[in-house]
């Protein structure tokens, strides 16, 4: 936990996208979906959608940016905050005992969300979950579990599993420990206060056990869960774009290695994004600002037949 997992607090100022839906859970949770909308033109296939789901402690404004680069390429570009962080409701702050985890998020918000995004963009476009750092774990979870009306694919952006033993003789020991305080110091608090410790944002205990739990573990799994998330993830037969970006110490290759070796069955295509080809130096968090060449590289393999 040397370098923040959440994003820099002054991200670009972009013009907010225009809200698409907002899904409501049965206990009162709400997400605002945005979107850029591609409709259907002259081609016979319609305009793959690619939902981002964030990292852990950054918001979905922070995605706008490159949602506008993936729009221009000529896909439906859509984002929503995960629980507890944005737009989302019921809202994570150091006054409240808000707890949910792992659970909560593939099981049933990613279900509800995927359903009100389908309900509005018709059955037709295919629609690819397009996850970062955090994100493209648990959207991979999802994934697999096939819960609700399910997904045509995930895309990976710099994004890993947490497992210490990924990150090399030096690092993962002390990825190791901060994992470690990270679990006891959300257990002891009630939560995490990630904004005062610049890592993660304000998040609930439950989040943060999980992924500590993860780190330890190399598993994913979930308090309260009826599913097996391992041999859920050994089935997934389902495209995947996994993508290194160069600079990225937070996830790197090795880590994403050790994530999409959990899907043995479905058919990965391995990309890198380098700082040649976006112009800029590149890290965690700077490709979302860099991110014309990516969003090429996202709507190529999108395409029909592209994956």
């Amino acid at each position: 936990m040397t370098q923040p997992e959440s994003a820099p607090s002054r991200p670009e100022p972009v013009e907010e996208l225009p809200l698409l839906v907002t899904a409501q859970l049965p206990d009162g949770a709400r997400f605002p979906i945005r979107a850029l909308r591609t409709l259907d033109g002259a081609s016979a296939d319609p305009a793959p959608a690619v939902l981002i789901l964030p990292a852990m402690g950054t918001p979905a404004r922070y995605y706008r940016a490159f949602a506008r680069q993936l729009h221009a390429e000529g896909l439906t570009a859509v984002t929503v905050d995960l629980r507890g962080q944005g737009e989302s409701t019921p809202r994570v702050t150091d006054a409240d005992a808000v707890d949910h985890g792992y659970r909560t998020i593939v099981e049933q918000d990613l279900v509800a969300v995927v359903d009100a995004i389908r309900a509005e963009l018709g059955p037709e476009p295919p629609l690819f979950l397009l996850g970062h750092s955090l994100g493209g774990q648990l959207g991979l979870v999802h994934a697999a579990l096939g819960i609700g009306p399910g997904v045509d694919g995930v895309v990976l952006v710099a994004s890993g599993s947490v497992w210490f033993g990924a990150y090399g003789r030096l690092r993962g020991p002390l990825l190791l420990l901060g994992e470690l305080f990270a679990a006891a110091t959300a257990t002891l608090l009630g939560r995490w206060p990630g904004v005062r410790f610049g890592f993660g944002g304000n998040q609930p205990k439950g989040v943060i056990r999980d992924w500590a739990r993860q780190g330890r573990t190399g598993r994913y799994s979930a308090k309260g869960s009826a599913h097996d998330y391992e041999s859920a993830l050994h089935t997934l037969d389902l495209p995947v774009l996994a993508i290194s970006v160069e600079g990225d110490t937070l996830a790197p290759a090795s880590a994403l290695d050790h994530l999409v070796g959990k899907v043995p069955q479905a058919r990965v295509t391995r990309r890198d994004y380098t700082g040649q080809e976006a112009g800029r130096g590149l890290d965690h968090f700077a490709w979302t600002r860099a991110g014309g060449a990516l969003a090429k590289k996202v709507a190529a393999w999108a395409a029909p037949g592209g994956s």
